[in-house]
């Protein structure tokens, strides 16, 4: 009965000298600095493009008969603009851009567009740009075949650099996203 006497004394004694250490321990913990929480500037949103003097249009992109408004938004955080494609029929949502390759195009931003269009439907267009890459010339431009010619069976997004080269045409076929590039 000694031995579990003892045992006990020394347990509480123990016990005793660690509580006032461990609350020490807690106090110390605390911190009145503020927490490492996001603050709201932080939060990542994307927004209707205000630098952009037209921002919104509408047209009929896949040809059900409802308008899609496309919207050249931007990331607030990382500043990459892009063009919002909300469908007329469920309300379906497609983002190109904001920092993502945009059609193979090696481009991920659309802060360069100037000039942002309904391209019409059942119109021909083709890429006038030559296979060195250079702005073909109206001679060339005559020898397109009809074949490689692109008639929209449905209207298209017109995007270009105001004044200046550097654009295209953003259309869908067969549910997908294509690009025809228009110096």
């Amino acid at each position: 009965m000694r031995k579990i006497l003892f045992f006990a004394s020394i347990l509480l004694f123990s016990y005793c000298i660690n509580k006032p250490k461990q609350e020490k321990e807690r106090q110390t913990i605390k911190t009145d600095e503020p927490q490492n929480q996001p603050q709201a500037n932080d939060k990542e949103e994307v927004i209707l493009s205000q630098t952009h003097q037209k921002n919104k249009i509408t047209c009929d992109l896949d040809g059900d008969g409802l308008s899609e408004t496309v919207e050249i938004v931007i990331n607030s955080k990382s500043q990459k603009s892009g063009l919002r494609i909300t469908f007329g029929k469920k309300g379906k949502i497609d983002i190109l851009g904001l920092g993502e390759d945009v059609l193979g195009q090696g481009f991920d931003d659309f802060d360069w567009v100037g000039t942002f269009e309904v391209v019409p439907k059942n119109q021909k267009y083709w890429s006038n740009v030559n296979e060195e890459g250079e702005i073909m010339t109206e001679e060339e431009q005559q020898k397109i075949k009809e074949e490689d010619k692109i008639t929209l069976i449905n209207e298209g997004i017109y995007v270009h650099v105001s004044e200046g080269c550097g654009g295209g045409i953003i259309y869908l076929k067969n549910g997908k996203y294509q690009w025809i590039q228009q110096e």
